[in-house]
């Protein structure tokens, strides 16, 4: 745990500030909106966008090559490694955030990421909790078990923002006092809410403005949203009405709220969370939009509302902001993703670390891979990458391999709401507890797993709940079941986390990885499946050939 002395008491100060206006120079005219940011004009769109870049990456420009160094196949350096245990120096531009690479193999990395709530593992799993709670499951379930033992989870900005309410959230001493959770949380900004309610938004170069998903009609709909009677919020130190921060539209309804999230509004909201890592407001299209117009805005606008992030971010000293790369699909030479990227190369000074975004969205997977691949080889080596949405264990383990830190993704948890274990062995790597040759088995899901399902009461072997009680109790709708199927999800999750981690250390990444695929992979002529052309092709690129 990190020293209390780093960690800033959100209610220790009486006076709070509401979000920062807009400044203008920011924002641009309709017209220019599909013009290339003036900053970048001057780029060499022949040569790859990268920096800082060590071994086994090419070499970028920014990294001196020692005349002792091999550079006959145009290989970087060796990347400086930090031994295990050294403790973290919070030091200036980045004081909330140490991070130390310990051991690689190939591309992929083990490291330790230093927050304000402790250090962090990686390669690394984030649960999310979208409204700062895992469903099923009490921050104890999670902390007090060694088959969990999560060290950060994610909650989600606009969810929050919109209930409880930040303001409350940071006047009950912030979100981690709020849920009695003392270990790390990194928040999404609320873009990828641009896509998921997208017939709710309306984005423009202010920011996007949403519809209320909770609404209804008439009386109910101030009772479902919290609003019952004379609200006020807290803003600029002031209480005033709720009305000026969830709008009111002049459409077929005169009572529909509508909430606009800025940039600037985004951070001040995840300020007020006080979580460790906090994302930029990014503008988000959906990976399977065929319109380039619309991309090629969002990614242009990305770079401006990142600038109005790092202006309107006042925690630096204890919240790490993260810029998220857009672009779509859009990996060739100058195209839009390199466009994203050379932007922040150069904004680098300002960036802790980094992730991508605009995936997991119903691109195919060979779009997918090679999308990470192409950021991951541009990416500075001494920062972590956050590869946002992905949790198929199958992705962590290729995409680990290309040189990803940390995931997250609903899939685990909200699998096991519909009573679906994740198991190891063939594709796709999953038992649905509610079919009937559940009805009779009385095995336990996994044997050798940890979780509170598969062990009995006193951790040991023999106990736990068998497939068959498990599948009379889901078919029951007994919750019990639901927590049961959530904790053995995310405890199959850390196990994975954990062999990867271990694997990286002695250096057999690449042979881990190829049992995995193989496992879930056994060959048509063995009665399985093949193994997918686009693993083969991502791993060969992360130097792991499988033939």
């Amino acid at each position: 745990m990190a020293s209390s002395s780093h960690v800033t008491d959100v209610t220790s100060t009486t006076t709070h500030h509401g979000p920062p206006d807009t400044d203008p120079q920011y924002l641009v005219k309709e017209e220019d909106f599909t013009k290339l940011p003036p900053e970048l004009a001057d780029i060499d769109w022949t040569k790859p966008i990268s920096w800082g870049k060590y071994a086994p990456y090419p070499p970028s420009d920014d990294i001196v090559v020692s005349a002792t160094t091999s550079t006959t196949n145009n290989t970087a350096p060796p990347l400086p490694l930090t031994p295990e245990g050294t403790p973290p120096t919070f030091a200036p531009p980045h004081s909330a955030l140490t991070f130390h690479i310990h051991a690689t193999s190939k591309r992929a990395r083990y490291t330790t990421l230093h927050l304000p709530h402790g250090p962090i593992s990686t390669p690394v799993f984030m649960p999310v909790g979208t409204k700062g709670t895992l469903k099923g499951l009490t921050p104890m379930d999670v902390t007090n078990c060694n088959s969990l033992n999560n060290e950060i989870i994610l909650a989600n900005t606009y969810h929050l923002a919109l209930q409880p309410g930040t303001e409350l959230v940071r006047d009950a001493g912030g979100l981690h006092e709020f849920m009695n959770w003392d270990r790390n949380i990194l928040t999404d900004s609320g873009g990828f809410q641009m896509v998921s309610l997208l017939k709710l938004a309306e984005i423009t170069e202010e920011g996007v403005t949403f519809e209320n998903p909770f609404q209804e009609s008439g009386e109910d709909e101030k009772k479902s949203c919290g609003m019952e009677g004379d609200v006020e919020v807290q803003t600029n130190g002031k209480k005033r009405s709720s009305n000026n921060s969830i709008s009111k539209t002049e459409q077929s309804s005169s009572k529909t709220q509508r909430m606009l999230l800025r940039p600037e509004d985004s951070i001040y909201h995840q300020n007020n969370i006080g979580s460790d890592i906090i994302m930029a407001l990014d503008d988000v299209v959906s990976s399977v939009s065929d319109d380039t117009t619309r991309f090629e805005i969002a990614t242009y606008r990305t770079l401006r509302w990142l600038d109005r992030c790092f202006s309107a971010h006042r925690r630096k000293h204890d919240q790490n902001l993260f810029p998220i790369v857009q672009g779509g699909l859009d990996v060739s030479p100058g195209g839009l993703r390199d466009v994203c990227l050379a932007g922040f190369r150069l904004r680098d000074s300002n960036a802790p670390g980094y992730a991508i975004g605009g995936l997991a969205g119903g691109e195919s997977k060979d779009q997918f891979w090679r999308v990470v691949h192409h950021c991951c080889c541009a990416l500075p080596d001494n920062k972590p990458r956050y590869l946002m949405g992905v949790g198929y264990p199958l992705d962590l383990v290729v995409c680990t391999a290309l040189g990803v830190d940390l995931y997250d993704c609903v899939y685990p948890t909200r699998t096991a709401r519909f009573g679906v274990a994740l198991v190891g062995g063939e594709a796709p790597g999953t038992l649905r507890l509610k079919g009937h040759n559940c009805a009779e088995d009385y095995r336990v899901i996994m044997e050798g797993c940890e979780c509170m399902a598969c062990k009995d009461g006193n951790g040991s072997d023999g106990g736990g709940y068998t497939r068959a009680r498990l599948h009379a109790m889901l078919k029951n709708d007994n919750p019990m079941a639901v927590s049961l199927v959530t904790h053995h999800n995310l405890a199959y999750m850390m196990v994975l986390n954990r062999r990867m981690r271990e694997t990286i250390k002695n250096d057999c990444y690449g042979e881990f990885a190829k049992d995995f695929v193989r496992d879930q992979f056994r060959g048509k002529e063995n009665g399985g499946e093949d193994v997918p052309k686009w693993v083969k092709d991502a791993l060969e690129a992360a130097g792991i050939p499988l033939d």
